[in-house]
């Protein structure tokens, strides 16, 4: 006898979470959207002990399938980061939502933990929690990817409660960048839990410390560069006026945050994204006109500088970002900042002076990629509040295992991926390592897209399931 028959009402957690009738609801073009919310423990490995977070997922059913939810496959959406949540898309008629949708999937999209509406870190939030700098440090130790891949389980029980047989209770995961990384984690942990799993720019090196890793991309750093000033010639001498002027001069920004040199040559992440030459190009020329013109920047190149850096906005892209390389108790203990110090700090220089030192002082000044060092902390409003943990987080030694190799080599999951051979985020070397070592792993090796191939091309995506099903043999 149920609930039902005896004509009692049911609790919410007798209700299916698909069936629920307080989610918020509302139409995109192509697709449905449900908005749900999960509690999850913030510590998978004492979930016992009262502390929790809530994690969001946006959960998109094709327009005409709202009454198959609890049938359709789902397909799971990581976000490139650390630290970024995912946005809503304006439609799932075009880009690789239409291909998703094409091969017959339900979407979801998820903020990780710490990101978006997901129990996000900030300075205002982790004030609130009324932590010692040590005891933050051990909260946001907890926002990694072996915590992001168990909030995923967390959601995918529930969601997927109640299906007939192990198969249709498996989701498939496109991970893009960071989510890459998590999605190797996920294999590493629950590969039974996989149907297949797609990868784009985001094979991750299976390192146990960053440093090796900022060994080769400063190195790509230094290629994106030379082709940049290929390109633009005279932004040469419009960066020596910039640089000249950062050194000399304290700019402030509208949030209260610091434009020195060394934040300005930041702008370079931007070389690793289709039209990213272009986008760095018209910061500087807007700089270096309104130095010619004024001798300071204007307003609205300041607020065109604020608005390309998105750290004080997403700030565990910088404190958390070098921790998502840690295995084996290994602190980060700044790696960028070190390996630029001690082999690139001649490319790299910020500092006029030193500059005006070198062998050529005519040179071109370098800008810096996917990179973050300790004077953020300084420089950037947001992360000027969070220099404690930043730094505590720096120097933490709890890290546990992201990856297990055994079970990689194992693996009977369907996975591919795209890695980029210009990708400066990812080391393609370290990639191709990588994937040789997850057992059935369909590696495509491309120079026609930059890192954010995905969000560029929906011929991204469909590759990729093609190459599972074998519809491409010629790799």
């Amino acid at each position: 006898m149920t609930l039902l028959d005896l004509n009692l009402p049911q609790t919410a957690a007798d209700v299916h979470e698909l069936d629920r009738s307080d989610v918020e609801t509302y139409y995109i073009p192509g697709g449905k959207v449900y908005e749900r919310f999960f509690e999850c423990p913030l510590d998978y490995q004492h979930p016992s002990d009262g502390r929790s977070v809530r994690v969001f997922a946006r959960h998109i059913v094709p327009v005409g399938k709202e009454d198959q939810m609890h049938t359709l496959p789902f397909l799971l959406y990581l976000q490139g980061g650390p630290g970024f949540e995912c946005s809503l898309p304006g439609s799932i008629k075009s880009g690789w939502y239409a291909t998703a949708v094409a091969e017959g999937f339900q979407l979801l999209l998820l903020d990780q933990r710490g990101t978006g509406l997901s129990s996000p870190i900030n300075a205002d939030t982790l004030a609130s929690l009324r932590l010692s700098t040590e005891e933050q440090v051990e909260y946001v130790s907890h926002f990694r990817a072996d915590s992001i891949v168990r909030d995923c389980e967390h959601v995918r029980h529930a969601l997927c409660r109640g299906r007939a047989g192990a198969a249709s209770r498996k989701v498939a995961l496109l991970g893009q960048s960071f989510g890459g990384f998590c999605i190797t984690t996920y294999l590493s942990l629950f590969p039974g839990s996989v149907s297949r799993a797609l990868i784009t720019g985001g094979v991750p090196p299976l390192v146990d410390h960053p440093d090796p890793v900022y060994q080769a991309t400063f190195r790509h750093m230094i290629s994106r560069n030379k082709q940049y000033y290929e390109k633009f010639p005279r932004d040469v001498a419009r960066m020596h006026a910039i640089i000249r002027h950062l050194n000399a001069t304290d700019v402030t920004l509208p949030d209260g945050g610091q434009l020195t040199a060394r934040r300005f040559q930041q702008l370079g992440i931007s070389f690793g994204r289709t039209g990213g030459f272009d986008s760095v190009h018209q910061h500087v020329l807007s700089a270096a006109s309104d130095l010619e013109a004024s001798g300071c920047l204007s307003a609205h190149t300041l607020a065109a500088i604020a608005a390309a850096q998105s750290f004080d906005a997403n700030p565990l892209y910088c404190i958390l970002h070098e921790a998502i390389y840690c295995q084996n108790g290994n602190a980060s203990r700044w790696a960028a900042h070190r390996i630029r110090e001690e082999c690139f700090a001649d490319e790299f220089e910020y500092r006029w002076d030193r500059i005006q030192r070198r062998r050529d002082p005519t040179a071109p000044v370098y800008f810096t990629g996917e990179a973050v060092f300790p004077w953020m902390l300084d420089d950037y409003a947001e992360l000027q509040c969070l220099k404690d943990v930043g730094l505590g987080l720096a120097e933490y030694t709890g890290w546990g295992q992201l990856y297990d190799t055994d079970v990689l080599a194992a693996n009977t999951v369907p996975v591919a991926g795209a890695s980029y051979y210009n990708d400066m985020f990812v080391d393609l070397r370290m990639s191709e390592h990588t994937a040789q070592s997850i057992a059935g792993f369909r590696q495509w090796i491309t120079n026609e897209f930059h890192h954010n191939g995905l969000a560029a091309s929906p011929r991204v995506l469909r590759y990729l399931l093609d190459l599972l099903k074998g519809d491409i043999t010629d790799l």
